[in-house]
């Protein structure tokens, strides 16, 4: 570990929370930059609600969402209308605030007006959402599913799943929401760090019993009732597929803002948490998608009276192990150079080189709590890789001798394996190019009004109903607004989110008889097609 950088350059950064955790500019980093951002509950809502106008059935996997406090007026007018179209219908919401984790600040509401509108909305935005009121149980008890996802690539887009998960059990039995019950978080919110609170948490050293099992014990369960498993995995895979095809164009653009193309810099991969709840007709629901999901595989436990320690979690080693091993094994730099691709603990020997020499040396001498704490920590960071399947290094001993082949890989490649079936969904993501071809300056993140004129000019856009003037109206209009929301301020101008907006309004001005998801894709095809022209066609203007 170095707290305070490395002068010599490594093949793996591992950060902790970000990519910007440290400055690097070579090797592999497991962080993007802006996956934190693009990933919070606003952002993920605003992304997602995009590809429902573009393809609504296919993104009917991601509950109706409305974003506080500026939607508030409009998610009271259409719960109100939806109420007078159908008088019977007794909707529950979720209310979840943007930048919380672990359940904190989440709770139910039956009616709009019960929204907690004392300061907090506005110093801490949130998103509203339908609560599903009627999830798949599981020995009475609500639950959902966290699946692992590694994103290997963005350019190409590269995705892994992990062929298990972890299934997160509530700890009181569910019951559809009512004005009684709508504050039993340990009946309603699915959150680990909520329910290890609850009396009725119970540590299991089984994989198919306890408050945390393994998702293939649930796919185990569910067949043995009959269940198409095979589908419900289909449903998954399609489910995070377009859900990371959803997130692409945000990353993109703060990737070329952190690391520009034809600069040296490091290449990125990196864990993400798919938090997934079953309907009773097996359809899977996204909740959300976490940038740092927990990688602990032990948990705190009373030991004695008033006495807590660490212990191993046998569900969490048996899945995020391999995950973490298998996620190496992939990323290895030196791999095409192998016959093996074994990996060899002494690789990553670096990390712990004066703590490891400690354990070595026995912790008998160790004599104050802090020293012990610290030790305890250590032995299990080098259990942990042990577990990976790494070898534990020996100063003595000779240079290590061919050990046996890993397992066979927990991570399953399903893009590009499966691109055929999902290309034509990545309309956001060819807006997102044309964006980022005009930003003009590199390291930007927003296009300022010079460079809207130029892809104006350049796409041969504007015309007798549609002047310059008119141009420079929608962006002030659009811009204005979405800077309005609380977007990021550190520069001005038009980000990507108001480009598209901008970019769909055109569509519609152009070709105004098509299903909106036409009308986008042929005025990227249009511009396309004329920023392809060759230079002596059209007339170039600088981006400024």
């Amino acid at each position: 570990q170095f707290p305070f950088g490395r002068r010599l350059p490594c093949d793996i950064y591992w950060h902790g929370v970000s990519f910007h955790d440290n400055n690097i500019f070579s090797g592999q980093v497991n962080k993007f930059p802006g996956m934190l951002e693009t990933v919070r509950k606003i952002t993920l809502s605003r992304a997602m609600r995009t590809m429902q106008d573009l393809f609504p059935l296919e993104y009917n996997f991601y509950p109706r969402s409305w974003i506080l406090p500026e939607e508030l007026p409009l998610f009271m007018a259409e719960v109100r209308m939806m109420k007078d179209r159908n008088p019977s219908w007794k909707p529950t919401f979720i209310v979840k605030p943007d930048g919380g984790c672990q359940g904190d600040g989440i709770y139910l509401i039956k009616d709009p007006g019960d929204i907690r509108l004392t300061g907090s909305t506005q110093s801490r935005p949130a998103v509203v959402q339908e609560y599903i009121c009627k999830p798949l149980l599981v020995d009475k008890l609500k639950f959902d599913i966290r699946l692992y996802v590694l994103l290997k690539s963005l350019e190409p887009l590269e995705i892994y799943i992990a062929k298990d998960g972890l299934s997160r059990f509530c700890t009181e039995p569910y019951q559809e929401p009512t004005l009684k019950n709508l504050h039993q978080v340990f009946m309603h919110l699915t959150n680990y760090s909520l329910n290890i609170h609850s009396g009725n948490f119970i540590h299991s050293d089984s994989a198919n019993t306890g408050s945390k099992r393994t998702f293939s014990s649930i796919l185990c369960r569910l067949s043995s009732r009959g269940a198409d498993v095979k589908k419900l995995w289909s449903d998954i895979i399609s489910l995070v597929i377009k859900t990371i095809i959803a997130l692409t164009p945000e990353l993109k653009v703060y990737y070329q803002s952190d690391i520009p193309a034809g600069k040296p810099g490091p290449t990125c991969f990196q864990i993400l948490g798919f938090d997934i709840l079953l309907l009773k007709n097996l359809k899977p629901m996204l909740l959300e998608v976490n940038a740092n999901p927990s990688m602990r595989i032990e948990h705190e436990q009373e030991l004695s009276p008033g006495v807590f320690g660490n212990v191993p979690s046998p569900v969490d080693e048996r899945v995020k192990v391999a995950v973490i091993r298998d996620t190496l094994r992939l990323i290895d730099p030196q791999k095409k150079k192998k016959k093996d691709t074994h990996l060899s603990f002494h690789t990553y020997l670096l990390i712990f080189p004066t703590q490891l020499q400690c354990l070595h040396a026995g912790t008998a001498s160790m004599k104050d709590k802090q020293h012990k704490h610290h030790s305890l920590k250590l032995s299990l960071k080098l259990k942990f890789y042990l577990k990976l399947g790494f070898s534990e290094p020996d100063a003595a001993a000779a240079p290590p001798s061919p050990e046996p082949a890993l397992p066979s890989l927990c991570l399953k490649q399903v893009f590009p394996k499966y691109a055929k079936h999902f290309s034509y969904l990545r309309l956001v993501d060819r807006v997102a190019a044309l964006f980022i071809h005009f930003l003009g300056v590199k390291g930007t993140t927003k296009l300022g009004p010079t460079g809207f004129r130029t892809f104006i000019r350049n796409c041969k856009l504007s015309n007798s109903n549609f002047s310059m003037a008119a141009v420079d109206i929608l962006y002030i209009d659009i811009t204005r607004r979405w800077n309005s929301m609380g977007i990021d301020h550190k520069e001005s101008g038009m980000c990507l989110q108001a480009f598209v907006e901008a970019f769909f309004c055109l569509a519609q001005k152009k070709y105004k008889s098509l299903p909106l998801h036409e009308q986008v894709a042929s005025l990227i095809e249009l511009c396309e097609c004329r920023l392809a022209e060759p230079r002596g066609k059209r007339l170039l203007w600088g981006c400024g």
